[in-house]
Parts: C-alpha cells; sequence; structure tokens
C-alpha cells in the first residue's frame, strides 16, 4: 500500500488544484512557470510595449527554462531542444524571447543573484538568438556550459532501466500508484486502450520501435499521472505499450498522454494553424523540435483532444535550482541561441535579416538590448513579482504541505 494519498476521478480536480496553488507558491520561479495565463493576460494590458513587427511563425508560446532540455532522437542522437508545446501557436517570436528572458530572471532572482547579472543574462541572451538568426559558421555556435554539458552527458547514459526508475519506481512494467500516479476510472482505461487500437496510433508504435506491421501492441499498464503545474487541471496518462514481435521477450515503451486545450499565446495567424488543439501541438513540435515531433501524435480519450509522445530514457529537462553568476549568463546564451536556431529554421533569408535588426537594435538603456525586450522585462518581472506575493498570501501556501 502506498504511503500517499491516491485520488480517483471524482477528487482529482480538488486535490490537483491545491497542489497547482502549492508549486506556484515555493517560489518565484515555480509562480512564473505556472502562471503562462496571466502572463499573456499582462502583456495584453501593456499597451506602450509595442512588438516589432516581423513575419508569424510557430512558436513555443511558453519558452522558459524548465520547456527546453535534453531529447533523444531514434538514430541515437541527443540535442538541447524545445521540450514543451502545450501553447504553441503560429505567432510573433518575441514572444518566446521576452518568455524566455522572465523565466531567466526569475530563477536568478530565487538564486539571490544581483540585477546586474540579470541584464548581462538578457544581453546574453540577445547576442546568441541574433547570432542563431545569422546562421554564422558552426565554429560559432556558442558552447555548452556545465550545467547543459552534465545534462546531455547524463542523457547519454541512460537505458530503459534508468526511465522506469525515475518514472515508475521499479524496473518491472507496471505502474504502482502513490504520489505521481493515480488510478484509472474503467472508462477512462477502456479509452486508452481504444485509442491505441487505432490504426494510425498502432502504426506511430511500430514505426518508432522499427517493427514491421505484423507485431501486435497491447496497453500493459496506465495510471493517472500528476505531472506538471499550470497544466494539472488537465487529463494526464502514463501508459507502458508491450511490442509483440514474436521473437521473444516483448519490448516495451512508456507513452506520455496529455490533454490539450486552446492556447493563451496569442496567434498571429490562426488560419495557419489546425483547428484541433491536439493536431496543434504536434504540428508546433515537429515545427520547432523535430527530434521530439517526430514521435508525437494527436488521438482522443473518452473525446477529449490529447496528444500522445513516446518518452525515451534520454528526455531531461534543465534542471536551475541555484544558478551562480557566471554560470547563469552562460545558460542564457546557450538557451538563447537554441530557441533562435529553431526560430530561425522557419524564416526566409530576408525574415531572419530584418528579425535579427529588431532584435539587436540598441535600446535607451546601458544594458545592450533593444528597448521592446528589456523595458517588457522590467515591466513584467514587476508584475509578476506583485502578483506572487499576493498568490502566496491569498492561499497561504508557502510553508504549508
Amino acid at each position: 500500500m502506498s504511503k500517499y494519498r491516491v485520488y480517483g476521478p471524482e477528487g482529482r480536480p480538488a486535490a490537483l488544484e491545491r497542489r497547482r496553488l502549492r508549486k506556484m507558491a515555493r517560489s518565484a520561479h515555480g509562480y512564473v512557470r505556472g502562471n503562462t495565463r496571466q502572463f499573456y493576460r499582462w502583456l495584453d494590458e501593456m499597451p506602450d510595449l509595442v512588438m516589432p513587427e516581423t513575419q508569424p511563425i510557430w512558436i513555443c508560446g511558453d519558452c522558459h527554462v524548465e520547456n527546453l532540455g535534453a531529447l533523444a532522437g531514434y538514430g541515437g542522437e541527443v540535442a538541447v531542444q524545445i521540450r514543451d508545446f502545450d501553447q504553441t501557436v503560429v505567432g510573433h517570436p518575441g514572444h518566446d524571447l521576452l518568455r524566455l528572458c522572465l523565466s531567466l530572471a526569475s530563477a536568478a532572482r530565487s538564486s539571490d543573484l544581483p540585477g546586474t547579472v540579470t541584464a548581462q543574462m538578457v544581453e546574453a541572451v540577445v547576442r546568441n538568438y541574433a547570432l542563431a538568426l545569422a546562421r554564422g559558421r558552426r565554429d560559432e555556435i556558442p558552447t555548452a556550459p556545465k550545467l547543459i554539458e552534465a545534462t546531455q552527458r547524463c542523457a547519454f547514459d541512460r537505458t530503459w532501466k534508468h526511465l522506469a526508475k525515475d518514472r515508475l519506481k521499479h524496473r518491472r512494467p507496471t505502474i504502482d500508484h502513490g504520489k505521481k500516479f493515480w488510478p484509472l476510472a474503467p472508462e477512462e482505461h477502456a479509452s486508452i486502450v481504444a485509442m491505441f487500437a487505432q490504426p494510425a496510433m498502432r502504426d506511430l508504435v511500430l514505426k518508432l520501435h522499427r517493427r514491421d506491421s505484423e507485431a501486435e501492441i497491447e496497453v500493459v499498464d496506465a495510471a493517472y499521472w500528476v505531472k506538471g503545474c499550470s497544466s494539472l487541471e488537465l487529463l494526464r496518462y502514463a501508459a507502458i505499450i508491450g511490442i509483440h514481435d514474436g521473437s521473444g521477450e516483448p519490448r516495451y515503451a512508456l507513452f506520455d498522454i496529455k490533454e490539450a486545450e486552446a492556447s493563451v499565446a496569442p496567434a498571429a495567424r490562426p488560419d495557419a494553424m489546425p483547428n484541433d488543439p491536439a493536431e496543434r501541438v504536434v504540428a508546433g513540435a515537429r515545427a520547432l523540435s523535430p527530434i521530439l515531433g517526430e514521435r508525437m501524435a494527436a488521438g482522443r480519450i473518452m473525446d477529449r483532444p490529447v496528444f500522445v509522445r513516446e518518452l525515451l530514457p534520454q528526455d531531461l529537462k534543465i534542471e536551475v535550482d541555484q544558478f551562480a553568476s557566471k554560470p547563469a549568463v552562460a545558460v542564457a546564451g546557450y538557451l538563447a541561441y537554441v530557441v533562435g536556431d529553431s526560430h530561425a529554421n522557419l524564416m526566409g533569408a530576408e525574415t531572419r535579416k530584418t528579425w535579427r535588426k529588431e532584435v539587436r537594435r540598441r535600446g535607451t538603456r546601458e544594458v545592450d538590448a533593444p528597448d521592446w525586450l528589456w523595458n517588457g522585462l522590467v515591466a513584467m518581472a514587476g508584475r509578476h513579482e506583485a502578483g506572487y506575493l499576493d498568490h502566496c498570501c491569498e492561499h497561504d501556501l508557502v510553508y504549508r504541505h
């Protein structure tokens, strides 16, 4: 029996809301991660903040530090890319840049770093994002700082056993109920089984594992997955899929199933996106992070849109618990290059040139960043600081667990 309380479908909503509020109260950085909706609401309330014109492209929409990380491809490659697309839209790339800067600034604040370091981080973001847009020589690509390098090195060494130990707490292909996994209602389990029986989903699983069409797949186990922060109120499941091809022991794969909803990020070209929220998420992933997008698909659980992705052992997010000054600036610059590279892949040469000019435009402040980015960051950081304190006061959750 688990030492943690588990909840069935009836008790989930209230329990998940309490957990979401607690996570947002634990740190200013956690509040930023869990408050995407408010970020765009406040942005809309800043009439003086005018983004420079540029061609809309697919953007992450929620480009904070922990939504970037190591991702593995089926060819064995591991790369740091954007790894979360719940809010992806065809929109303004400046929104990703501002959201990234706010996330970095809140991480610096949580690490008790001085404001000068935040300014240096923003300068590194502008410099390396613009470098990615320039499409320069390969030797100009910034070297991965120690934090990123350690994440990549750890990712290379991981296997299914590591994934099972981290995610499932044991190596057997079953899911124990406890803190992270809760039981399913019969109709939820039946709907997951039915979804993986669909030809398109079955073909995806077999394609990813290079199995022929005669192989069989089965849902070995599934559970409700208590994961994330801002998305805790959405359906989230983990499913272990067994792949049988008659050659001996079955192969197992772990799939993340997550409900999709309308994005809160402003879309500049709604006509350029799928109407179905899950299909929109998959399209954004395939555009910005093909290494992840190739193992994703859209489906439905109990007639609600979900996107499905296989989790690989090498998938690791960037953990930022404590920043020191020099590493903080290096990480900021490197992650900005990653985002800039993803954006640049979707732009023509002339668009890259004009957008780079706007990003590199020197503002009226001492910091080497355009006014729209620096002034937007300062205004947004102030609103989030006040919002965070109000959140902690209202919910009285800072020290309660």
